[in-house]
């Protein structure tokens, strides 16, 4: 099953321009799609056969290949019109958690947020504007396949069956590596918080006092998206900022000054300019809370003190439950899964390559959504590459049947979406 994946492009829009008569504009964008309320623009449709040919390493001149991933794009749609119909909902905390997430990811891969907002020719800030309803139909899309296919599981006939049938196909078991970790989060003390909101109370106190917004912005705030233009943020829908901002901006009256309000971001100044209904034009100025170098040390020690007293006797698993701040790791003993080393993001391949069975690594800093934070990993057991059989591979062949029975469900169910929905195909 082909699924092309909108919002990773962080792309879009529709290109205008003007035809050799003034009179006559030629449109180079056209709409190649209608599925319910939404469409698909030639230009998302181009962007998405990109995407798809540089992520899988395809020959763009593949028969067929762009009417493939618009079919994609059509029946992710048609996933986004059932989950309306179904009221399917997301809260704005995971849409902002999984964009901040996202973003993060392209800081990373550009290099800094100066290249990502260079790359894009627009502000982080603006960025997570423009894309805050794409990412969260993307959660639409995602949670509506989550409860049609949470519980399909190929069973264990099914799974035999599967594995008789495809055997001499399916390729070798890679090597594989068993993961547990104890993850922990650098906290700056309140000490730290307390300076920075005293900063921002002082700041507040000089507008109050007849100081003037946008200077002290351009001067003190540290959202590098807006302190040049004077904090300005524009025009602000509901939806598109996070719950405490929201919550205190939507409640104030035209030029009220916010009182010192605190996000995951840091410490925000906040004054509304204009509310058009459920829109406003704010602007603010931003204290952010640096990393405190003590509370980093203090957690790269504690995490080094256990690692030391695993090495004497104490099991990883007893230490993982008691003091590990991943809430879905630590119950279970910190296991992590058992991975081929290509599965695992860069960072941590370079480690668990150095490490034998029964080592654990010193702490790594490890990138948490917006945030960071220190783990260490403990190797349990290494498994060589071998011919995959039903003995030693059992959750991996059964997992390969279940993706297989599940996208059979899949083309059923899109099937039957198709005569439920309206579609149409312009292209």
């Amino acid at each position: 099953m082909m699924r092309v994946n909108a919002i990773l492009l962080l792309s879009g829009g529709v290109i205008l321009t003007s035809a050799d008569l003034p009179a006559q504009p030629r449109i180079l964008d056209r709409v190649v799609a209608v599925i319910d309320k939404e469409i698909v623009m030639e230009s998302e449709l181009n962007s998405q056969v990109d995407f798809f040919v540089f992520n899988n390493r395809v020959d763009p001149k593949t028969p067929d290949l762009k009417r493939q991933v618009l079919e994609a794009m059509i029946n992710e749609k048609l996933i986004l019109a059932k989950a309306v119909e179904d009221s399917i909902a997301v809260t704005d905390d995971e849409v902002t958690q999984q964009l901040d997430a996202l973003i993060q990811q392209r800081v990373q891969q550009a290099g800094s947020e100066r290249r990502l907002e260079e790359s894009y020719g627009m502000p982080i800030n603006r960025l997570k504007r423009e894309f805050r309803d794409d990412m969260r139909k993307q959660l639409l899309v995602s949670r509506m396949q989550q409860a049609k296919f949470a519980n399909v599981q190929a069973a264990r006939r099914e799974v035999e069956e599967f594995y008789a049938t495809y055997k001499d196909s399916l390729p070798n078991a890679p090597e594989q590596v068993e993961l547990y970790h104890i993850f922990r989060v650098p906290r700056a003390s309140d000490e730290a918080k307390s300076t920075v909101r005293a900063a921002a109370q002082t700041v507040l106190d000089s507008i109050k006092a007849g100081g003037d917004f946008a200077s002290f912005a351009k001067r003190y705030s540290q959202d590098p998206g807006s302190a040049s233009s004077g904090g300005d943020l524009g025009f602000i829908r509901r939806g598109q900022l996070v719950k405490e901002f929201e919550e205190e901006v939507f409640g104030l009256k035209q030029e009220q000054l916010s009182r010192i309000v605190e996000t995951s971001f840091g410490f925000h100044i906040i004054q509304l300019l204009e509310r058009r209904g459920e829109t406003v034009h704010a602007r603010h100025i931003l204290f952010k809370v640096g990393q405190d170098p003590r509370a980093e040390d203090s957690t790269i020690a504690f995490l080094r003190s256990l690692k030391d007293s695993t090495l004497q006797g104490t099991r990883f698993s007893d230490f993982a439950k008691r003091y590990s701040e991943d809430v879905e790791t630590a119950p279970i003993g910190g296991y992590l899964g058992t991975y081929s080393i290509e599965q695992l993001d860069q960072s941590l391949q370079s480690t668990v390559r150095l490490l034998n069975s029964g080592e654990i690594s010193d702490p790594i800093r490890v990138q948490y959504g917006t945030n960071f934070g220190y783990h260490i990993v403990y190797l349990k057991n290494r498994i060589p590459e071998h011919a995959t059989n039903l003995t030693d591979d059992w959750k991996r062949v059964e997992q390969i049947a279940t993706n297989f029975k599940r996208n059979k469900e899949y083309q059923k169910w899109i099937a039957e979406l198709k005569q439920d929905i309206y579609w149409e195909v312009r292209l």
